[in-house]
């Protein structure tokens, strides 16, 4: 399809992948930049290679491309084609319904996300405005052309938020709630700034969390394979209580921990020697972003102390401006 962007006397092609492999990383990643992990290409490969965004899973993955005049890559939108509204964390299950009881077909439709990852960040991966706008009215092509029901952009970062808004489309508003590194030194010094009665509360809640077990922080290389046996039975068990079906396979962890484990934070609570529950985080440029957890005992603030403080404590060692926990 052809597109006239703005200011330019030349014609941009946008150009559909089969997925995201499809790319170099090299390529992708200019455009992606390294701040955000979701949006790298390392991955969203992993997605793909490891089965859990497909086709077969309902996320068909169907990449946007706009490549410069050198024929280099200029920008890029990971988009999915999806046949259900699992993993997206937006939850349009009503619109679907009163879709449907209209006479309609929601699905299948247009989603530009990172796949089971609500996190905000790039999704129009350019820093070229015009490239951005011929990456959105790709998208809306593509709705029109292929008689979809609606294009998504999910989790914005604010400059595509504008971009967004300015091509008219409709701005969905939600709520996050993220812990901002005020220059800390240690814990004790963010405790510092609280209350009296929410200190005392946390370390009260600490305390009574780490009684009998072994708190342990592994990145990089010290994450093997037998732990991600272990997360994989925490990850399973917090999909059953949730009364719903893991997105992400065996395989997934597998490759994230061979492709990406410089970019892995895995808080494991151990009881005896023994892994009882655990927390995954990716670490970002300036961010550490939790993202799953799970126990196979129930213990009295576990989950915040796997999840919340000890996140803290590692943004804080490492110097981190932010801990998004998911």
């Amino acid at each position: 399809m052809r597109l006239s962007p703005s200011g330019r006397p030349e014609l941009a092609v946008a150009r559909l992948a089969q997925g995201v492999r499809d790319f170099s990383a090299e390529a992708w990643d200019r455009c992606a930049g390294s701040g955000n992990p979701f949006v790298s290409h390392a991955f969203l490969s992993i997605l793909e290679d490891s089965g859990s965004a497909t086709a077969e899973a309902g996320w068909q993955p169907l990449p946007i491309a706009i490549d410069g005049p050198d024929r280099s890559l200029a920008g890029v939108a990971p988009c999915y084609v999806k046949s259900h509204s699992q993993g997206e964390y937006v939850f349009d299950h009503g619109w679907a319904d009163a879709w449907h009881r209209a006479g309609g077909q929601y699905y299948p439709k247009l989603v530009i996300a990172s796949p089971f990852s609500p996190v905000p960040g790039p999704r129009l991966l350019t820093g070229d405005d015009d490239v951005a706008r011929g990456l959105i009215r790709a998208a809306e092509a593509i709705v029109t052309r292929n008689d979809l029901s609606s294009a998504h952009a999910n989790f914005l970062e604010a400059q595509d938020v504008e971009r967004f808004r300015a091509a008219g489309w409709l701005i969905r508003e939600g709520s996050q709630f993220h812990w901002i590194n005020q220059s800390y030194g240690v814990f004790d010094d963010f405790l510092a700034s609280l209350s009296s009665r929410k200190r005392k509360a946390i370390r009260k809640e600490r305390a009574q969390a780490q009684s009998g077990l072994e708190i342990v922080q592994l990145t990089g290389d010290a994450i093997r394979e037998e732990h991600w046996d272990l997360f994989w039975q925490f990850y399973q068990d917090t999909g059953a209580r949730k009364w719903g079906r893991p997105y992400l396979t065996r395989r997934f962890f597998s490759l994230l921990g061979e492709v990406m484990a410089d970019r892995v934070l895995l808080v494991l609570a151990l009881r005896d020697g023994h892994a009882i529950a655990g927390a995954l985080n990716l670490i970002g440029e300036d961010t550490l972003y939790g993202r799953y957890w799970g126990c196979v005992e129930d213990i009295p603030f576990l989950h915040f102390e796997l999840c919340y403080y000890q996140a803290i404590d590692f943004a804080i060692a490492r110097g981190l401006a932010k801990v998004e926990a998911g």
